[in-house]
């Protein structure tokens, strides 16, 4: 079907990749922890297209120079690495004074998606796995005549992670909706948050290209 094969094999190694717990689960929950279910969802969406960026980079073949150019791959993953300590900081410093029983300001949806969309996108690991990935699932004849086997592929990986991340981001903000009623409890999910998405780009910084 679309020069793909074992189509069945790769949806279910395609949902059992998506519960394992990795960086965008950690976005997700920490941004559904300290800022609510909305937040949280609107993350997971972001980041999910930012997968489909991937895909159809990787499926045209940016993602084969982005492997064989190391200055290009470094460059990418410092500038994700930047702007996730950017997000850590900005959150760690971000103090909040709404009282007790109140809801707590939030960032627009638009700049939540794009955030979560950014920081899928300067993680050069995720064009890299992508590209390792779905070959394994497409026909050699079709790979070089039509990328269409590779955003079926792609887009099935996406779909099936960002309904995982839908939940995540809705069952995450609902254990912790109380605490976010509390203004002091909030603002220090929100530090809490900050570290988070540092200890992420440290780790993102630590990427390095496959041989």
């Amino acid at each position: 079907m679309f020069g793909i094969h074992n189509f069945e094999v790769f949806l279910v190694l395609a949902i059992l990749l998506n519960l394992t717990p990795g960086t965008d689960t950690m976005y997700i929950v920490s941004r559904s922890i300290s800022q609510g279910r909305t937040a949280g969802m609107y993350s997971a969406l972001g980041i999910s297209a930012g997968v489909v960026a991937h895909t159809f980079l990787a499926a045209f073949g940016l993602s084969v120079i982005l492997m064989q150019s190391a200055f290009l791959f470094n460059l990418i993953k410092i500038a994700g690495a930047i702007y996730l300590t950017y997000l850590g900081i900005k959150m760690i410093i971000t103090k909040s004074d709404a009282p007790q029983g109140q809801s707590l300001p939030m960032q627009s949806n638009k700049k939540i998606f794009l955030q979560g969309m950014i920081t899928n996108v300067t993680n050069p690991k995720v064009a890299l796995f992508l590209l390792a990935f779905l070959p394994q699932f497409i026909q050699t004849s079709s790979a070089i005549s039509t990328p269409i086997p590779f955003i079926i592929l792609g887009l099935t990986f996406t779909f099936t992670g960002g309904a995982w991340c839908l939940m995540t981001a809705y069952f995450s903000s609902m254990a912790t909706q109380k605490l976010r009623g509390n203004a002091k409890v909030s603002t220090g999910l929100n530090k809490l948050t900050g570290i988070v998405f540092i200890a992420m780009s440290i780790k993102l910084l630590q990427t390095k290209p496959t041989s």
